[in-house]
C-alpha cells in the first residue's frame, strides 16, 4: 500500500505509466493490496512468496483466512489472470525456465528465502505483547 502511495506522490510528469511498469511484491498480495493494485491501474504483479508460503513458512495465515471468510475463496482461488491484471509467481516462472537458467536462479531464490526467513523471525518476535489484532 505504501509503495502505491509513494508511486502516486511522484509528480505526474516524472511518474511512468502503470502499463509500462512491473509491480513486484514480496508476498502474494492480500485482498486489500489486490484491490489497490487494481484501482491504481497496474495490469500485473509478480510475487516471491504465495499466500500458502506466508501461512506455512512465515506464520502469517491471515490473508488466506480473510480470502476464505470474506470471499469464500480457497488458497489460490482468485483468477491469476482477469480483466484487470495478470499475476505471476516468481518461483513458478523460474521452474519453467530452461535447465541452465533454472540452475542459475534457483540458488538465488533459495538465498532470498533464507534471508526473508530471518527477517520473518524478527517480525514474529516483535509481535509478542503488542496489540495487533491479527497476530
Amino acid at each position: 500500500m505504501h509503495t502505491l502511495k509513494r508511486f502516486y506522490e511522484l509528480p505526474k510528469e516524472q511518474r511512468p505509466e502503470t502499463r509500462d511498469c512491473i509491480f513486484l511484491s514480496t508476498h502474494e498480495p492480500c485482498s486489500l493490496c489486490l484491490s489497490a493494485i487494481t484501482w491504481t491501474g497496474f495490469d500485473n504483479f509478480f510475487y516471491l512468496f504465495s499466500h500458502a508460503d506466508s501461512r506455512d513458512a512465515f506464520a502469517i495465515p491471515h490473508d488466506l483466512k480473510i480470502l476464505k471468510e470474506v470471499f469464500r475463496l480457497d488458497p489460490g482461488g482468485y483468477p491469476a489472470e482477469n480483466a484487470f491484471w495478470k499475476s505471476f509467481s516468481i518461483p513458478a516462472l523460474v521452474r519453467d525456465l530452461p535447465e541452465a537458467d533454472r540452475q542459475r536462479l534457483e540458488p538465488r531464490l533459495g538465498r532470498m528465502s533464507e534471508i526473508y526467513a530471518e527477517l520473518s523471525g524478527a517480525y514474529q518476535q516483535s509481535k509478542a505483547g503488542n496489540d495487533i489484532p491479527l497476530n
